[in-house]
């Protein structure tokens, strides 16, 4: 059954992508060629108003074709006919709408379960959040330089600097204090730890939804560039990202860790994966990476600097070349996950 989930909950995050660019293309005018949910065998297809509708075989991304190959710049409903900034925003389109997603889910995760104010419910004796005079009910408000909003980032921020001195500020009774910590090493969770303890989730109403909806998405989407700089810099390894079999692997795992706590929890559970997912796809389209919707930005934005096209056929010759890597690491990444399930 978290199979299937997974299936659906990806294919519907693509969709809405794929929603994105396609409404955005219509609103400028532009005609699509095809609109198509997962890639690979064609399994069904119907054509409507000039655009073919298709289910492809593989559900693990999909396409709105608009004829950005098509040498006939010229062409009314072409998309190199229009203007650089109406091809920007069709492109940008998809991403956005993900971001769209993410923020829907959120409110209504909040509404469901409450959010996480990042109040320290206890400050642990012998941690060195008590030993610098932190109480039980400080809110924690910035840890060096990052903003903090919801419990979550304070958690976060912890473990992706592992043992660094922070300073963080916090207010108790409508004052600012700032103290300055060192993580201390807890032998038997084998992490460095704070000693600040999250209490339970407050009922939101209709405000407080749509402002913490806001927060979780920024949480997701910062937690997500985060993870790149680590990747980046050689913090974490290639071998550590997940694909498509992983995703699943963790939809499965989680929907089999709640299903004994009934119908809301698997619900709660899964709009989280959703958030998550769509918050990451969003910030991986805008990677300036050829043949992701971030590469062709970068030629737009040059277009639009030189104000002369790129010719569209030099452009493709580097999308191909991009999709081909991608294809490559995509298939590493495969191997990887799973090879993990069998370990």
């Amino acid at each position: 059954m978290g199979i299937i989930i997974a299936i659906l909950i990806f294919s519907f995050i693509v969709l809405f992508h794929e929603m994105g660019h396609f409404l955005v293309a219509k609103l400028n005018g532009i005609e699509v060629e095809e609109f198509a949910l997962g890639m690979g065998p064609l399994l069904f297809s119907k054509e409507y108003r000039g655009t073919r509708y298709c289910i492809r075989a593989l559900p693990i991304g999909g396409a709105c074709m608009m004829g950005e190959d098509d040498e006939a710049t010229g062409a009314e409903g072409n998309f190199h006919s229009k203007s650089v900034w109406a091809r920007i925003s069709v492109i940008a389109a998809g991403p956005v709408f993900n971001f769209i997603l993410a923020f829907v889910l959120s409110v209504i995760l909040t509404v469901m379960v409450g959010y996480d104010r990042p109040v320290a419910a206890e400050v642990n004796e012998g941690y060195p959040a008590a030993e610098a005079g932190m109480q039980d009910g400080d809110m924690i408000i910035r840890m060096g330089d990052k903003k903090i909003n919801i419990f979550r980032e304070i958690s976060t921020y912890n473990q992706f600097h592992q043992g660094e001195t922070v300073d963080v500020t916090f207010v108790r009774d409508g004052k600012e204090h700032t103290v300055t910590l060192t993580p201390q090493y807890n032998e038997e969770m084998d992490y460095y730890l704070l000693g600040v303890t999250r209490g339970p989730n407050e009922k939101a109403g209709v405000f407080t939804s749509l402002q913490y909806g806001l927060y979780e998405v920024k949480y997701w989407i910062c937690t997500t560039v985060s993870s790149l700089k680590m990747l980046i810099t050689g913090q974490v390894g290639i071998d550590q990202m997940s694909g498509p079999v992983g995703i699943v692997d963790v939809v499965d795992e989680t929907y089999n860790s709640s299903v004994d706590y009934g119908l809301s929890a698997v619900v709660a559970n899964m709009m989280n994966i959703s958030i998550l997912l769509s918050a990451n796809l969003g910030v991986m389209n805008l990677l300036p990476i050829p043949a992701l919707d971030g590469g062709r930005l970068v030629f737009l934005l040059v277009e639009a600097v030189r104000r002369k096209k790129i010719p569209p056929e030099k452009e493709g010759y580097v999308h191909f070349i991009g999709f081909a890597l991608l294809m490559v690491i995509m298939v590493f990444v495969m191997y990887n996950d799973i090879r993990r399930l069998f370990m």
